[in-house]
């Protein structure tokens, strides 16, 4: 197999694998995987409410340690395709850049690990001190429920471990060779309905208009920041992203109002004492309401160690920078991997993931393959 990951990242850049659909990613990532003689699994789960999702697993060797790479193949939307310019699903390549949905998040990612891979099998010609896998699945940019923790689940009940894991997001802002995630803050959301009763606003004394009573509600839990951040994380932050009292018409009080708001957490909290808090703050204003809350992922560290710092060698060792580690940005499916092992992140440049035009510089993959092969190396070499 060609050890190019521009060539890899290009074909899984044409399948179209828009969350929850695998648009033939997986089949591909099998192939390739097969070639370099990993034992690959294909699954698909499912539950209530949701659609069915793919997922793979792909190992080679069965002793320990078993290093394993994780990613996903799905993607958002292209969004208006009228606005890019080249199609998103077709790979393309201008003035030495690959052009392409999930060409940063992170298809480019997935294939320099096997790029890697192919190049350190290659070389040590496949006889190596341990196992190197991949966990890829197809319910990342979605609810993530079929995807990663039920991958987990299912190795679990066959005895599968891992012993460190190496998550490909796009960890660096601007350039390459800038951030190392090693850690997460967790997510809350929550929606807050207040009933009300409704009228003619010349008539007030006739209705109940529920809007004074949610702005107050909502000033309580953002009049004071949540707290100062911690050594390793950015301070906890609460933004309302929508208000909404599904009103037509100028002069009626509305029926109910309706706020929407996202709480990013660090390790200094949790979920459910959140979400305490959020209701001890409620009923100090008004009983009557309704809060629903989804925890997404709680926050988590994995402390600076032996992983952490090879990482951060190699990282160097190839772009001449000496990255951060820190803990910002969204959440990802290390949420899920940090129950099993020491985990760690770091991939391409995110500066247009998720936007028209999505791309990556071509020599920063062949600089990441090149990274991943020195992690492969030298963690295999102290093993």
């Amino acid at each position: 197999m060609s050890a190019n990951p521009l060539d890899l990242a290009r074909t899984l850049i044409s399948c179209p694998s828009v969350t929850p659909e695998d648009g033939g990613a997986l089949a591909v990532l099998e192939e390739a995987l097969g070639k370099l003689g990993f034992s690959c699994h294909r699954m698909t789960f499912s539950a209530p409410g949701t659609q069915d999702v793919d997922n793979l697993y792909a190992r080679i060797g069965d002793k320990t340690p078993n290093f394993c790479f994780a990613g996903h193949t799905d993607v958002v939307p292209a969004g208006d395709v009228e606005d890019w310019s080249v199609d998103p699903f077709a790979g393309v390549v201008v003035q030495d850049r690959l052009l392409g949905r999930g060409a940063a998040d992170m298809k480019g990612a997935i294939a320099c690990f096997v790029a890697a891979s192919a190049r350190f099998l290659n070389q040590h010609d496949k006889v190596f001190p341990g196992s190197i896998s991949l966990l890829i699945t197809g319910d990342e940019e979605g609810p993530a429920v079929n995807g990663t923790a039920k991958v987990l689940d299912w190795m679990k009940d066959r005895g599968e471990t891992l012993d460190v894991c190496l998550v490909g997001e796009p960890t660096n802002p601007e350039y390459l060779g800038e951030t190392i995630k090693i850690g997460r803050r967790g997510s809350l959301n929550g929606c807050l309905t207040i009933p009300g009763t409704q009228g003619h606003v010349a008539h007030p004394q006739c209705a109940d208009n529920p809007i004074p009573r949610l702005l107050h509600m909502l000033s309580k839990i953002t009049e004071r920041p949540l707290d100062e951040g911690t050594e390793h994380f950015q301070p906890s932050n609460l933004e309302i992203t929508s208000v909404d009292v599904g009103n037509q018409a100028p002069n009626i009080i509305p029926a109910r109002a309706v706020a929407r708001f996202n709480i990013r957490f660090n390790d200094t909290h949790s979920g459910a004492a959140l979400e305490q808090w959020l209701r001890q703050s409620f009923d100090s204003i008004n009983r009557d309401y309704q809060l629903d809350v989804k925890i997404s992922g709680e926050a988590f560290f994995t402390p600076p160690g032996n992983f952490s710092k090879l990482v951060e060698n190699a990282v160097s060792d190839v772009t001449g920078k000496t990255p951060e580690l820190n803990t910002s940005g969204g959440i990802s499916d290390a949420r899920f991997i940090r129950h099993f092992c020491p985990v760690a992140e770091f991939g391409l440049v995110g500066a247009t993931m998720h936007k028209t035009d999505e791309s990556v510089a071509i020599e920063d993959l062949e600089a990441l393959t090149e990274i991943y092969l020195r992690v492969l190396d030298r963690y295999f070499q102290t093993s």
